[in-house]
C-alpha cells in the first residue's frame, strides 16, 4: 500500500494505492478485483455555501465531498502518477495552484 499526500494552501489531502493482495475498501463503483493497483481518494469541490469548512491560503473555504471514485491500474506507476494527478486536481477545484502543490508518496508498512 502506498499513500500519497499533498500539501498545499496550509492543509493536506491524503489518498491510498492499494496493490494486488490487499483488500481496499468495497463499496459500489469500485474497479474490478482484478486490477492490480487500485487509488481511491477523496473528491471535493467549492461551493458558496454550506458543505465543510476548511481554511486554505488562510481563507475559509466550503467544500462539497462527492463519493470516491476508487481507479484500478495495470502498474504502479500508472497508479503512482494517476493518484499525484488527482491530488494537483482537487487543489486546483479550491483555487489553489496545482503547481504550488507538494507531493508526498510512502509505502505503509
Amino acid at each position: 500500500m502506498f499513500i500519497v499526500r499533498g500539501r498545499a494552501g496550509g492543509t493536506e489531502l491524503t489518498g491510498t494505492v492499494y496493490e494486488r493482495g490487499e483488500r481496499p475498501p468495497s463499496f459500489r463503483g469500485a474497479p474490478d478485483e482484478d486490477a492490480a493497483y487500485v487509488w481511491i481518494c477523496d473528491e471535493f469541490y467549492e461551493v458558496d455555501s454550506g458543505g465543510s469548512v476548511q481554511v486554505v491560503d488562510g481563507r475559509e473555504v466550503n467544500l462539497a465531498f462527492e463519493s470516491p471514485m476508487p481507479r484500478g491500474f495495470d502498474t504502479r506507476e500508472q497508479a503512482l502518477e494517476a493518484a499525484k494527478e488527482h491530488v494537483r486536481t482537487q487543489f486546483a477545484r479550491i483555487g489553489v495552484d496545482p503547481e504550488s502543490v507538494e507531493l508526498e508518496v510512502e509505502r505503509d508498512p
